[in-house]
């Protein structure tokens, strides 16, 4: 899609002087030939290397009663180590492809030795164990062959480490210890994300944070915390978008996601706050507060950062229906509400347009 708009916009300046034919061409090729440009054929050998490695996992499973253990277990020793030699030829010859395809089936192969070993000598332990182990191992071998394929399958690991622990009955303040291990797996992906540039799986990061926090708020309802969500994100928002923060330069080298995660964290304090607040006036003091925050927020990273934007322009939204509904709504009934709803999202709609041509004027102005 990014390929697609930059070659239209290129055409575009070529055709109107603006840019050299061959420049254009040029920076083209460039792009073109960056490692983190999506490729179908890659994205295919993966899934073809997950659809493999699901087969694998399955005859695990069966649990081959008629082979040996020591077979059984030297057999899937020996397609791990082969996977990984394998990947380490495809690299080192430039076959990033299928050197990835092979770093994915040695990856889940290694999950299902796990499953193996468990399942043949009936180890004592849960099921989030193994997880944690499996996704050690997906990090060392990310690091080792410094593949981005492998720093995604470590987030979706990280995901299945949560979402085991939140099923399991322990999974609480006062029970399994291993939910707090949630936020260094979070450090770790982000690490590895970095290092390996792998630019998709930072979002897996990302929402496995604002995840994590939810749940603590679930099994901890108290304002406090709620507000303390508000402050953190708030906080975490105003570093990663001003530019006098000591953070902003490394935070705009990961682009959008951080300013928009750490804005939704604040949002989501904001939505527990709602829940919590008992009266018109607090509510509409908490209203006011999240208008502000809104328009502040695209006021400060609406320009550069479209979803930021976005999500601003739908809280503002959101929230001004929801003080109609509350105050003016519950007087003047359900026609009246909707009278008022359509004034509002006139207005509303009114304000977005003055403020989008108030961003393009400044962002024209700044490219002089």
């Amino acid at each position: 899609m990014y390929r697609g708009r930059i070659e239209k916009d290129f055409n575009i300046w070529v055709s109107k002087g603006m840019l050299g034919a061959d420049a254009a061409k040029a920076m083209l090729a460039e792009y073109d030939s960056r490692e983190t440009v999506f490729s179908a054929g890659r994205v295919l050998l993966v899934l073809a290397a997950v659809l493999l490695s699901a087969a694998i996992l399955l005859l695990v499973a069966a649990n081959w009663e008629a082979i040996p253990r020591l077979v059984r277990v030297g057999g899937i020793v020996a397609l791990i180590w082969a996977f990984y030699l394998s990947a380490a030829v495809c690299l080192g010859r430039g076959w990033r492809g299928m050197g990835a395809a092979f770093l994915v089936l040695g990856t889940m192969t290694f999950g299902g030795a796990i499953a193996l070993v468990g399942q043949m000598y009936h180890l004592s332990g849960d099921a989030a164990e193994a997880l944690l182990v499996w996704f050690a191992a997906a990090c060392v071998a990310a690091l080792a062959f410094r593949s981005a394929a492998l720093s995604v399958i470590s987030g979706f690991l990280a995901w299945a480490v949560f979402g085991q622990l939140v099923m399991d009955n322990d999974a609480s303040l006062a029970g399994n210890g291993y939910i707090y291990f949630i936020p260094g797996l979070i450090v770790l992906v982000i690490a590895l994300v970095r290092y390996t540039n792998a630019g998709a799986a930072r979002h897996l990061a990302y929402l496995l944070a604002l995840a994590w926090l939810g749940w603590l708020y679930l099994e901890l309802p108290e304002v406090w915390l709620a507000a303390a969500l508000f402050g953190l994100g708030l906080l975490a928002f105003l570093l990663v978008s001003l530019p006098m923060s000591p953070l902003y330069r490394f935070a705009q080298e990961a682009g959008a996601a951080p300013a928009f995660y750490s804005f939704a964290l604040a949002i989501l304090g904001l939505a527990v706050l709602h829940a919590e607040m008992d009266g018109v006036g607090q509510e509409v003091a908490l209203g006011a507060t999240t208008l502000g925050v809104a328009l502040g927020g695209i006021a400060v990273a609406g320009r550069l950062n479209g979803a930021v934007r976005f999500l601003g322009y739908a809280v503002f939204a959101v929230e001004i229906l929801y003080l109609a509904f509350e105050t003016l709504g519950s007087i003047l009934g359900t026609s009246g509400f909707f009278l008022i709803s359509g004034v509002v999202v006139g207005l509303i709609a009114w304000l977005v347009i003055r403020l989008e041509k108030r961003l393009a004027a400044t962002s024209a102005v700044e490219g002089i």
